[in-house]
């Protein structure tokens, strides 16, 4: 389905926003602040098998962990009494329970939480290719450059080259294959991995979602997401321009035109991200194989010349390089890092292709293909030490294949970066859902591929960004002094929480989780201390990013859980409202159907009361909406849509989404309608939304300092628009103002 997003209004009151200006405290973009009960169940202790996903039930029960607020888009106010619930009609709940229909416009099905992995395990794991070892698979332009290169690299003599390629094979064996492959993937959220859903397998006591509070373990885990920002801008920028640097080895005579052709790529592959990447996507696979059989037959030629290097692969010449080169050894595995930075993407889009497709590229082509070229450059390296200035290009002869090298390798890297742009988007949406971040005009570019979107405000602060660093920095060699913090920082970060989840969420026993994260640990904390030495050559670049990134998060969540505060002072008790409505005098009933969007379904939400107090009438039916997010990827279609019948013509509906999915609520009630679940008397063609459109005021006595309200304000007043975010029809939409006190 195909957003057509809308400009929210202008506003003119201080950080004003619409009824639904996003999460806050909570997932979930609801309408208003203002938490309800939690639907989705804990999961069941242990990793979650990749063959048997734990689906939500609806309404879900609780298993392991008490129950906690429902995920749902803003902060809310405790619920109300259960004698404040009005009484239920006959009919009470009723809930799909066929399988999703066809022909529901605007709408996908889920098999169940997770993405349904369509394919044989051959094409998934080629899909994988193209997406997932992008970034790690370009490594090679660069990796080995920096070790051998000054500021930060040694000298390129035989011992040493032989003890970094120990350093990089190694690394590959115990960060990717050991730690992410083998243990960290296994920490999956119904099928999703990624830093984001370590957070929502977290006990909810480690993550309170109604305080202003952000709490440790969240403020960590956004913090690690917030990295991940930083490595979109670096890893763009870093490996378009180590490809096409490729030139200067062909042509000294084209080194000026080095940086202008990287801008103009660049620019270009973020101005296409409007046009989605469906159709060109289906080529990222078979172009990652060629890149990869490029990169083992390169080096097992090279390999062939020189056996001898194979000596390397015993780390005991890792360990002869730290005792000859002392603290120089050490900062080099600050660019020995580089040859693993892509190990993270591994686990984050485990969601897009399963945990087993994603091994067997691995094991089959992509760490074949890493480790051949490692090598075939060392065996270079060792013949011809003149080639550490470029010692991936220095594998073909000067002239005509060093183009070809270097038009395959833009390929490779344009692919690389595209995975990271739509990993951005992809985070940003979580953040999002999860009620970190407004809400963004998302887009959607593919009619059958939900994942496919895109985000214009997110696209064009990578495209400034990317751009911003290739012209201040010139070099690929001066960019690298910026990467690696970001990468190796969210490392330690995964490993921590995936010590989290195993003790509190699945119930390890110390003596199981902590040997492993104390082996993690001493993984990724050498990898950072050698490239905090690097922080004032470029690496407070994406630290830079992320504590921009980690400030609007935490002033967002803060600013919305003060806002419920407030919000919840405006509360009128559903019963007591409908005994008014019901009561001599009370408002005239008109034809149609109003809907009412609302986080707390037990209340009578400001806005309907506001509307009843100035216009003195009340539609015949009225529908109390809420949009509930899950703290599960996705929700099966036919386990989203809830509805109860209460008295005086009201109902009330809970449409559930997982935090990954988009929330078309439309679409939504036209399924419920297909399936014969929605009352007949609800007119889908007769019905208006009522939304809230919330102003708040900053008074001497707030909560939030100066800056931050003024940042809070800046991001309520660009926030979308409920009415886009939601895919309601503009012209069946009232707003009505509610002001807010900060």
């Amino acid at each position: 389905m195909t957003e057509k997003s809308t400009q929210p209004e202008a506003e003119t009151s201080t950080g004003a926003a619409d009824d639904a200006p996003g999460p806050s405290s909570e997932p979930g973009p609801s309408s208003e602040p203002g938490p309800s009960p939690e639907p989705g169940p804990s999961r069941e202790p242990g990793p979650s098998r990749e063959s048997e996903p734990a689906v939500a039930s609806t309404p879900p029960t609780p298993s392991h962990e008490p129950a906690e607020p429902a995920l749902t888009a803003a902060a809310a106010p405790a619920e109300a009494p259960p004698e404040a619930d009005p009484p239920v009609s006959p009919e009470s709940v009723v809930s799909p329970s066929t399988p999703p229909p066809t022909g529901a416009p605007g709408l996908k099905g889920h098999a169940g939480p997770g993405h349904a992995h369509h394919g044989s395990l051959g094409i998934l794991s080629l899909a994988a290719l193209g997406v997932v070892f992008g970034d790690i698979g370009t490594s090679p332009l660069y990796a080995l450059k920096e070790c051998v290169n000054p500021p930060h690299g040694v000298a390129a003599t035989s011992a040493n080259v032989l003890g970094i390629l120990s350093l990089i094979f190694w690394s590959l064996i115990s960060v990717v294959t050991l730690k992410y492959l083998t243990f960290i993937m296994r920490a999956d959220n119904e099928g999703e991995g990624g830093i984001l859903a370590l957070l929502a397998l977290a006990p909810s006591r480690l993550r309170p979602l109604h305080s202003p509070r952000l709490g440790v373990i969240p403020a960590v885990v956004l913090f690690g997401a917030a990295l991940l920002y930083g490595d979109g801008v670096i890893t763009p920028a870093i490996s378009m321009l180590s490809a096409v640097e490729g030139l200067e080895v062909a042509a000294p005579a084209l080194k000026h035109v080095v940086i202008p052709l990287t801008c103009g790529i660049l620019l270009g592959l973020f101005a296409l991200q409007k046009h989605g990447t469906e159709g060109i996507g289906k080529v990222f696979g078979p172009i990652m194989v060629v890149w990869f059989a490029v990169l083992g037959v390169l080096g097992a030629v090279h390999l062939a010349r020189h056996p001898a290097v194979l000596q390397a692969l015993n780390p005991a010449h890792a360990v002869h390089f730290f005792q000859a080169n002392g603290g120089d050894g050490f900062a080099i595995l600050g660019s020995v890092v580089l040859a693993i930075t892509g190990g993270e993407a591994l686990y984050a889009d485990m969601g897009h292709f399963g945990r087993l497709p994603i091994k067997l590229a691995w094991y089959c082509v992509a760490l074949p293909g890493l480790v051949l070229n490692y090598f075939g450059q060392g065996a270079n390296l060792l013949l011809h030490p003149d080639a550490a200035a470029a010692p991936f290009f220095s594998l073909v002869p000067q002239g005509a294949a060093t183009y070809a090298l270097v038009a395959i390798a833009t390929a490779a890297t344009a692919i690389a970066s595209q995975a990271l742009i739509s990993g951005a988007y992809s985070l940003t949406r979580q953040a999002v859902q999860l009620g970190y971040l407004p809400r963004f005009h998302v887009k959607h570019t593919s009619h059958d591929t939900e994942g496919q979107i895109y985000i214009p405000e997110i696209n064009w602060m990578l495209a400034v960004g990317c751009i911003v660093l290739v012209v201040a920095f010139q070099q690929s060699s001066r960019l690298a002094a910026a990467y690696g913090i970001a990468v190796t920082g969210t490392m330690a970060i995964t490993s921590i929480m995936f010590y989290v989840v195993a003790r509190q969420t699945w119930g390890w026993p110390i003596g199981k989780a902590l040997p492993l994260l104390v082996f993690f640990l001493a993984l990724d904390l050498p990898f950072f201390a050698a490239n905090l030495l690097k922080l004032w050559d470029g690496g407070y670049v994406p630290l830079l990013v992320a504590s921009g990134i980690f400030m609007m998060m935490a002033t967002w969540k803060r600013g919305r859980a003060y806002l419920a505060e407030s919000f919840q002072q405006l509360l009128t008790p559903l019963g007591a409202f409908l005994q008014r409505v019901r009561a001599p005098g009370g408002p005239v009933r008109v034809r149609g159907t109003a809907v009412f969007l609302t986080s707390n379904p037990v209340d009578a939400p400001p806005v309907l009361t506001h509307h009843v107090h100035h216009n003195k009438s009340l539609h015949e039916h009225v529908v109390l909406l809420t949009v509930s997010t899950e703290r599960y990827p996705r929700v099966p279609l036919e386990k989203r849509v809830e509805i109860k019948k209460l008295e005086g013509g009201f109902y009330r509906i809970v449409l559930r989404s997982g935090f990954m999915e988009d929330t078309n609520v439309p679409a939504l009630l036209r399924y419920a309608r297909m399936t014969d679940v929605l009352p007949e008397e609800i007119d889908l063609k007769d019905m208006t939304y009522y939304l809230g459109r919330e102003t708040f005021l900053a008074t001497e006595k707030g909560k939030m300092g100066r800056f931050t309200e003024g940042l809070f304000s800046f991001m309520m007043r660009n926030a979308s628009s409920a009415t886009a975010y939601f895919h309601l029809p503009p012209e069946q939409v009232v707003e009505l103002g509610i002001q807010l006190d900060l």
